[in-house]
């Protein structure tokens, strides 16, 4: 019975390390980012935690093999996780206002120190394999049996632990009550646990952590998760955390560490300047084109919808395929910033790349607004990706991206431009005034610049063109700028775009430049 008990105790132990892994992910992320270089840092540092845990337990079992002690152990291990994100509540949001203002300092010490706080319990977690191994082997001719078994069903636990999260309790209950839910499970294993093992006094007095816990889950569990200034609504889905900000009757979609405004809204204003109407430019680079020619077009990275409101606002009666991965945002975008009633858009949530393959439809224009360092998709930089693009436009169709740059660091854009080249007639960059993005306009056939300059003070002459479109055009034309580098070309087999971003994103950062990037 109570070997059949320690086998329990192990998977929930290996379920609940790995759960604590990724919602300590999504809580550093909320804030710091999603960024490989935090995941690299949360799991370097976790692994260091659980082979210091692995070490100690091995030892400790040694010198005190007994249930009563590793229970023990295990309620400490589960009663300092769930205590993790009570505790790093406040650094978190001082992190947030430091993030807004790219305090360096403040951030890393913030990092650190909500990471130290995960030190305690993901070593004593880690204690518990080794300990239970010590505590079946009665035979030692079965030393490889006996350990083996116990380390698969704690791997076994840890590939549940992996999903139930992200797939379940954060978007349904968010991080914190994440922690609290898997936090109080293995707790209740431990005092068990203690009970079967002859300990029942001590079992009792352990239900004080059980109430300390539901404590704070009443009294401690409604600050939210940031405290950003015109903030109306926060939530976290399985792919982000999700904030939206309302200033002097604008709104702004925020997301994770918030460094970029992804959509914005206002009832009565189409023009927000930055990259959102810039894409709208992308069809006059062909020769004598008209707006109504524009019929169809899609969009990876619909967000909440900026970019189809004012498309559909300059070109009549065009249908628009909005591709966004995450329904959240889609949410979002419904009750906040009007995506109901934009006229003609198509909403599939879906990633880009599967939907543009799997689509019937044949678009005047693709539009991709689903870079921005370091979060740009590698599946969505290849020659792979921009041969699906191509296969879906029509003959005079136009790709066009928004892409992030920093100051004097082109790498990214003459990386992808070469890439679009292998598949494409014609490329052209634009800087837009202002901001660190650029638009990389490209189409199937061979066009000239002087084509977008030519419509210009045709459709100007003519009457009619929404405004909208005019300054786009103008501006497009107006910053373009010199052929790109040529660079290396990305493919599915072997994209940096990791390595590129993370150097770009790290000397903007260490190089004290205050701006944000959007």
């Amino acid at each position: 019975m109570m070997r059949r008990y320690l086998y329990f105790t192990v998977f929930v132990s290996g379920m609940t390390t790995l759960a604590g892994e990724f919602a300590a992910s999504r809580l550093l992320g909320n804030v710091f980012g999603t960024s490989n270089l935090v995941w690299a840092a949360i799991i370097g540092l976790i692994l260091i935690f659980l082979t210091a845990g692995y070490m100690i337990g091995g030892r400790w079992a040694d010198r005190s093999p007994s249930p009563r002690t590793m229970y023990q152990a295990l309620a400490w291990g589960a009663f300092t996780l769930g205590l993790a994100p009570y505790i790093s509540g406040p650094i978190l949001r001082l992190a947030a206002g430091a993030f807004d203002n790219l305090e360096v300092g403040i951030l890393a010490g913030s990092f650190l120190a909500v990471i130290l706080l995960f030190s305690i319990p993901i070593t004593l977690l880690g204690a518990i394999s080794p300990f239970a191994i010590r505590l079946s082997m009665d035979d030692a001719r079965r030393a490889g049996n006996v350990s083996g078994t116990i380390y698969a069903i704690s791997t076994l636990g840890s590939f549940i632990g992996t999903y139930l999260p992200v797939l379940v309790t954060i978007p349904t209950i968010g991080t914190t009550r994440t922690f609290l839910v898997f936090s109080l499970l293995l707790l209740a294993v431990a005092i068990a646990g203690l009970a079967l093992g002859g300990a029942k006094k001590l079992s009792l007095l352990y239900l004080l952590m059980v109430a300390a816990l539901a404590a704070l889950a009443l009294f401690a569990g409604g600050g939210g998760i940031k405290a950003t200034a015109g903030q109306v609504f926060e939530i976290e889905s399985a792919y982000n955390y999700i904030e939206v900000l309302e200033m002097d009757g604008t709104f702004h979609l925020r997301l994770n560490e918030g460094q970029g405004v992804h959509s914005i809204y206002r009832p009565d204003e189409l023009n927000y300047g930055g990259p959102w109407q810039q894409f709208l430019a992308g069809p006059f680079f062909y020769p004598d084109r008209e707006p109504a020619s524009v019929t169809r077009i899609a969009i990876v990275g619909l967000a909440a919808g900026t970019t189809a409101r004012q498309a559909a606002a300059v070109f009549p009666g065009v249908v628009i395929d909005g591709f966004e991965i995450d329904p959240r945002i889609v949410e979002v975008g419904r009750e906040y910033f009007g995506m109901d009633e934009i006229p003609g858009l198509n909403i599939l949530v879906q990633d880009g790349r599967w939907g543009l393959e799997h689509s019937p439809e044949r678009y005047d224009l693709v539009a991709v607004d689903a870079y921005r360092p370091p979060y740009i998709p590698p599946h969505l930089t290849t020659v792979e990706f921009f041969q699906v693009a191509a296969g879906r436009l029509q003959p005079d169709g136009v790709l066009v991206i928004n892409v992030a740059r920093t100051p004097g660091d082109r790498r990214l854009i003459d990386g992808l431009a070469t890439t679009i080249g292998q598949v494409f007639a014609s490329i052209y960059v634009m800087d837009i005034p202002g901001t660190f993005n650029s638009m990389i306009y490209a189409t199937l056939q061979p066009t000239l610049a002087g084509d977008l300059n030519a419509n210009i003070y045709r459709l100007v002459e003519s009457g009619g063109t929404h405004p909208l479109l005019v300054e786009a055009m103008y501006l497009a034309y107006a910053n373009l700028e010199p052929a790109p580098q040529q660079s290396m070309v990305f493919t599915d087999d072997l994209a940096p775009i990791e390595w590129i971003t993370n150097d770009m994103v790290l000397h903007f950062i260490l190089g004290g430049e205050l701006e944000t990037l959007e």
